[in-house]
């Protein structure tokens, strides 16, 4: 388990406060099926929330402690059935795990790189000088 300074920790807390939990213990409690979830979550997520449904609190506290121990995370944060559990990914899989950018087919040419030229308005469209006569002229006899 790695230590977090105050920092890393607010910086986790904040990136874990749009998250869902990931993992939910139910009232079979902590078996090795959820310890193993645990560590898959883990392995795809680095940050995850963990729900404890229907246990007491003295229950709650000894299983946290039990994922944090047996999956080597940090513990981020525990309000009341809700935990937030930090593992780094090793820096191989984050590599590996970032996507390359997508190929387009054809590579835009010059002329979708520079901005668009305004064009001038002919009298005959509408919006221009004339069809502004022309409204204040329909007004005036309305």
């Amino acid at each position: 388990m790695k230590d977090l300074t105050s920092a890393e920790r607010r910086a986790l807390r904040a990136r874990a406060h749009s998250l869902d939990p990931v993992v939910i213990i139910g009232n079979g409690g902590l078996t090795p099926g959820v310890i193993a979830e645990v560590e898959r979550s883990l392995k795809a997520h680095e940050l995850i929330k963990i729900r404890a449904g229907g246990m007491e609190h003295a229950e709650r506290e000894s299983a946290f402690e039990a994922i944090c121990g047996q999956s080597g995370a940090t513990q981020v944060q525990h309000i009341g059935k809700v935990l937030v559990v930090y593992r780094e990914l090793p820096k191989e899989e984050t590599a590996a795990a970032k996507r390359k950018p997508r190929k387009t087919a054809v590579p835009p040419g010059r002329r979708a790189l520079e901005r668009p030229s305004a064009r001038p308005v002919s009298a005959g469209k509408a919006g221009g000088a004339r069809s502004a006569a022309v409204r204040r002229g329909r007004a005036a006899r309305g």
